[in-house]
């Protein structure tokens, strides 16, 4: 190795070695049987140090406890309403070929490489990046602050899902009928009577029990005045965070036990929601507007950057998670087929939603004497709120229906939640295992608490504007941008020949060419086509009828630019603390020491 070493630094001519050559040793490489004589590494003159697999790291107790973990992170409720929505809208079934194909070349190599990132390493994703390109550490702050920003609102729908399963155990279900004191004279039940009209000024009982009862969004003047915090929402969102609290204190040993009931109970769920709705009278006409190929669809850019959009979103590379389950993996364990397993699951069950919401569209189209994209207006959160509740309320068993209908949406949260918190946990104690390495419990009930408290600003009257205006740029552009720059530091920073062979190291073979193109150009280029068509493209943010204002879109901004801030902080204060000039700038690449050339 010292002769290998000193033969690099004879071809590389006289320079300045300022930089103390013991710190090298901190810095990994691949874990090649082979090692120096590796082919992979036949073009490096510096030899790499090798991880060291310790046993102190927690492991999954069942190869089953990790997949339904990943498994339970991916499938999660915009599954169930994004989806279906984003099909109909761009062209039915014609849909599926985009959106297989950004799935292929985009969404499972990005969903691949981050199992592998993560199993290799063993680590985090902040201290993940001394091994592969320290210069990008800022990548790994940035993921654990859009974690935050999801944790904010994300439980908050949760709560409200809570307050709907409540709300259920009730013989006649209260968004049935207008009897209610939250009701107002524009409350309009069409079910079970006849010759009702419907107009522009109506609201359906399940509108208004989302929006009078559940949210009291009438109580909010917008942004400015968002109201009071709701008690009863706070009590749900306190009952959501101990439960989450409880899974993830002792780590994966108690979260990969908690998934085989959060995880299974939404198919088991879906299943019987789809054979009910399938026997709803007008279910065909929903399925028909579903599935129905719009062919001229398929020539509009907005369908292709609706499809990449999706699958990033619906598999979720860039968030960190999948770094932090499979850095839990036993070292050989075949990250390839779960990234393949794992992602047809989740595609599948997106498809499988689309005909469980449809039958009931359908149904409601039939009730109502109209056509089914009349009914299928409402989008997001709306849709499972108004829409769907709507539906169950006039079918025969509705309260049996309601409830595991919203014990469904509270497991399909639940798991987004375990996984999203325990991307920040394992990143921030990896990174700083000398405070928190026998302090987890205390920890966990740290960023709980940090949670809970950033979530009460949703949990207002007015909390719903507060909830999109988190959703659309909390995660939004920021997410893509950083799993944009993920894959760029891994296949040109760090290497595809390296990061091959730290696969074949754990799997015995090597990638195919297929991955490897796709790793280096095809889904970077997915990746940016969606920065820029979401630059180019920004629709006017609305909620109901609210429009938010220009100065909220400002701090939107802000929120985003606060997390991926940290990208350019950290590459900052990289070139400026590492010993030597600019000109002598020496950036570490995953344990080999560059120096740039063409000095003075």
């Amino acid at each position: 190795l010292s002769v290998k070493f000193m033969m690099a630094l004879n071809a590389a001519g006289p320079i300045s070695l300022s930089y103390p050559f013991s710190k090298l040793t901190s810095f990994a490489g691949s874990l090649s049987v082979q090692g120096p004589s590796n082919p992979g590494y036949n073009n490096n003159p510096v030899p790499v140090p090798v991880i060291t697999q310790t046993d102190t790291r927690d492991k999954w107790s069942k190869k089953m406890d990790f997949l339904l973990s990943v498994i339970g992170f991916a499938v999660d409720l915009g599954n169930v309403w994004r989806f279906p929505y984003i099909c109909y809208q761009n062209g039915g079934g014609a849909f599926l070929i985009p959106y297989i194909v950004m799935a292929i070349f985009g969404g499972v190599p990005l969903f691949y490489m981050e199992l592998a990132l993560g199993q290799f390493h063993r680590t985090g994703a902040i201290s993940i990046w001394k091994h592969i390109c320290p210069i990008f550490k800022g990548i790994g702050y940035a993921i654990c602050v859009i974690s935050l920003y999801v944790s904010f609102y994300y439980n908050t729908i949760i709560a409200w899902a809570l307050f709907y399963f409540y709300s259920s155990f009730a013989s006649v279900l209260p968004w049935t009928n207008c009897d209610n004191a939250w009701n107002t004279e524009n409350c309009t039940n069409y079910f079970l009577k006849d010759n009702v009209t419907w107009n522009n000024y109506s609201r359906s009982p399940a509108e208004e029990f989302y929006t009078r009862n559940v949210l009291e969004i009438h109580k909010s003047d917008g942004l400015r005045n968002v109201g009071g915090v709701r008690w009863q929402l706070m009590l749900c969102l306190f009952l959501i965070f101990t439960i989450v609290y409880f899974s993830l204190w002792k780590g994966v040993k108690t979260s990969g036990k908690v998934v085989w009931v959060t995880a299974t109970l939404p198919y088991v769920v879906l299943f019987i929601l789809l054979i009910r709705g399938a026997t709803l009278p007008g279910a065909w006409k929903g399925v028909v507007f579903y599935l129905q190929p719009k062919w001229e669809k398929l020539f509009e850019t907005s369908v292709w950057v609706d499809a990449a959009s999706q699958i990033f979103f619906s598999l979720g590379p860039g968030f960190g998670v999948l770094l932090a389950l499979s850095s839990y993996n036993p070292f050989t364990n075949n990250c390839y087929r779960d990234a393949i397993v794992t992602s047809l699951v989740n595609c599948l069950t997106s498809f499988m939603s689309g005909f469980v919401i449809f039958t009931m569209l359908g149904y409601m189209a039939e009730k109502r004497n109209v056509n089914v994209e009349d009914v299928a207006r409402d989008k997001g959160p709306s849709l499972l709120f108004i829409t769907y509740p709507e539906a169950i309320a006039n079918m025969t068993g509705s309260t049996f229906f309601a409830i595991i209908f919203f014990v469904m949406m509270i497991t399909l949260g639940l798991d987004s939640t375990f996984g999203g918190l325990e991307a920040i946990i394992t990143a921030v104690m990896d990174e700083y295992p000398e405070y928190l390495a026998h302090r987890r419990e205390l920890f966990v009930l740290g960023l709980v608490v940090v949670c809970f408290l950033g979530s009460l600003s949703t949990l207002t009257n007015g909390g719903a504007y507060v909830v999109k205006l988190l959703e659309e740029f909390g995660v939004g552009s920021s997410i893509i941008a950083v799993g944009f720059l993920e894959a760029i530091a891994v296949s040109w920073f760090y290497g595809i020949t390296r990061f091959s062979n730290d696969i074949k190291s754990m799997l015995g073979y090597y990638p195919g060419l297929f991955w490897k193109v796709c790793w280096v150009a095809i889904s970077p280029a997915f990746l940016a086509y969606i920065i820029v068509s979401s630059l180019l493209k920004t629709p006017p943010l609305q909620l109901f009828d609210y429009k938010y204002p220009d100065w909220s879109i400002t701090v939107g901004y802000i929120i985003g630019a606060s997390s991926f801030m940290w990208i350019p902080i950290y590459m900052v204060y990289k070139l400026v603390w590492t010993p030597g000039s600019l000109k002598q700038v020496r950036l570490l690449r995953g344990g080999r020491l560059i120096i740039k050339a063409g000095m003075e």
